[in-house]
């Protein structure tokens, strides 16, 4: 009889630790979550419309977001995360609507989902407010928006700050989420992480230590650089003084952060001067290609990452909602839900570009002395990126005359390929190194635009009437003429425009190519308990001397080039 009972309570024990879900929500060791990030949902129109030349992506937008179906992308990703054992928490890093600030509607439609979400697996949702969220002067306050959100991690909140939406939840009995509030609640996209936010930050950590749990944050603003000089480039998507900000909370070990707002898959780590790590897991937006989420497994020794895709969507109830959608469209969808988004996405981003290099976008009056310089170079780039890449009056016939050879590829034409890359910047995991077919084709594509649109600014602007007294000539342009002959005598690149490469390719190198050592999509870092102070100084001065190292690989490589050539 004892044999009888002992051998229940052994598979009772086995399996209860098998268990993922028993064992985060109820004292194991373990902690198993998904983080996504800036759902964007939007109230689905009656009818789809836009006004892109495209049959498919018709209606695609400048944020090549799927604002039409992210309702129905985000009812998948909650089925995933329901069906999924690795789960037994879900993570929103902000921006859960698009028109949040101006539209509570669209705030109650996503709270109903989790909600629903949350009865009927039991599994707890946390979110954290972005900056399309809630504001001052807007429909949807702060307080209107912890109201709606009330039970995704306020109702169990066991610390707020007051004046934000920062709040602390339990995660298990091993580990405390801290909720950081990186909002401006005045300026809808820059952040708020001010200097007591940060405090009070740190003092939540080191109280999460003092309580035996490890400290893990999610806040909607970037901690860390996720593309070369971030700060620059794009200094509304990080927090200010970012590198003391993530010295002191490295320092008060927070190991892990997750972010979004940038709407690019990205992993990278700090390390202290004492040796201290800090990863901030920047994760995609979800309604937007490539639709991914990230499952987050935790253990003393281990966080292991993964990311998860949307596939399918059910196309029955989104044309339900909305017509305009044609028969092919849903083929598409169908056929592969995340091919579609790319498709969308590369629309939407050639859309965004096109938008943003017109005269009218770039500011320029058109009665001001410099517009006609400006308009003429602006349509001659556009020229350029709408011809096709090859064959019979292509950029690679224009190249030629100009001494440029273009590698050849899969790609269509200049919007394909740079469309290409930006889509890769968002996936994460950056194949394209700098001497790639890619990059190549896209640096002599940038040099052929330069030579050409420059040389049609001087004919067309400035030495138009020098050009209609030789036109009788057969000339098709003094400057243009001029310029494909020196190209072709001394090559297509000058010496100036050499040294500007040398200067520039680690940047570029680093847009197009992820060498920071930590995979984007699928990895693993070291867990809480683990902290080789002496290890991680170590590697953090490797990683410098290899960033100065590649820096003047790029640079003496170039420069070679000018002696090579003259």
């Amino acid at each position: 009889m004892k044999k009888i009972i002992a051998s229940a309570m052994s598979l009772l024990i086995a399996f209860i630790s098998a268990s993922p879900a028993f064992s985060a929500q109820a004292g194991g060791d373990s902690l198993n979550i998904a983080v996504a990030s800036d759902l964007h949902y939007n109230i689905p129109r009656e009818q789809i419309e836009g006004e892109i030349d495209d049959d498919i992506y018709f209606y695609a937008n400048r944020r090549a977001a799927l604002e039409d179906e992210s309702g129905f992308i985000i009812d998948e990703f909650l089925r995933q995360c329901a069906e999924d054992s690795a789960v037994d928490y879900v993570l929103i890093s902000g921006d859960l609507a698009d028109n949040g600030r101006s539209t509570p509607q669209e705030h109650y439609d996503v709270a109903a989902k989790l909600r629903a979400f949350e009865e009927e697996t039991g599994k707890p949702v946390y979110v954290c407010n972005g900056n399309h969220d809630s504001g001052d002067n807007s429909e949807t306050t702060n307080e209107k928006f912890r109201e709606i959100y009330y039970d995704f991690g306020y109702s169990e909140a066991l610390d707020t700050q007051e004046g934000t939406l920062s709040y602390t939840a339990d995660l298990g009995e091993k580990y405390r989420l801290i909720v950081a509030d990186s909002c401006d609640s005045g300026k809808s996209t820059e952040d708020g992480l001010t200097s007591s936010r940060v405090s009070w930050i740190v003092k939540e950590a080191e109280k999460a230590y003092d309580e035996g749990k490890y400290p893990v944050l999610m806040m909607h603003h970037n901690l860390l650089d996720h593309m070369p000089v971030q700060r620059i480039l794009s200094h509304d998507f990080i927090v200010q003084n970012h590198t003391a900000v993530a010295e002191k909370l490295a320092n008060a070990g927070i190991k892990t952060v997750f972010t979004g707002h940038e709407h690019g898959s990205d992993v990278i780590s700090y390390t202290s001067a004492s040796g201290k790590k800090i990863t901030d897991f920047s994760t995609t937006s979800l309604t937007m290609y490539p639709l991914e989420y990230r499952v987050v497994n935790f253990t003393d020794d281990v966080i292991t990452y993964s990311s998860r895709s949307i596939d399918s969507i059910d196309t029955d109830a989104l044309t339900a909602a909305s017509s305009g959608y044609s028969d092919e469209q849903i083929s598409l969808m169908n056929a592969g839900m995340n091919d579609y988004a790319k498709g969308f996405f590369k629309a939407g981003i050639r859309y965004r570009l096109w938008l943003s290099l017109t005269p009218e976008k770039l500011g320029v009056d058109e009665d001001a002395f410099y517009a006609p310089v400006v308009y003429t170079a602006v349509n001659r780039l556009l020229e350029i990126f709408d011809m096709p890449l090859y064959g019979e009056g292509s950029v690679s016939a224009l190249a030629a005359e100009y001494g440029i050879d273009l590698p050849e590829s899969g790609y269509a034409d200049g919007w394909d390929l740079a469309t290409e890359i930006v889509s890769y910047h968002y996936a994460g995991d950056e194949p394209f190194a700098l001497d790639s077919t890619e990059v190549t084709l896209l640096l002599k594509i940038v040099d052929l635009i330069l030579l050409d649109a420059l040389s049609g600014v001087n004919d067309g602007v400035f030495l138009a009437a020098a050009n209609k007294l030789v036109s009788s000539l057969g000339t098709e342009g003094i400057c243009r003429s001029f310029t494909k002959a020196l190209a072709n005598t001394l090559g297509p690149v000058t010496a100036g425009e050499y040294f500007l490469l040398a200067v520039a390719s680690p940047i570029l190198y680093g847009l197009a190519f992820d060498r920071d050592g930590l995979a984007d999509n699928n990895g693993e870092i070291e867990g809480y308990a683990v902290n080789d102070a002496g290890a991680n100084i170590s590697a953090n001065v490797t990683s410098f001397f290899e960033k100065i190292r590649l820096y003047f690989t790029f640079f003496l490589n170039y420069i070679s080039k000018i002696f090579l050539r003259f």
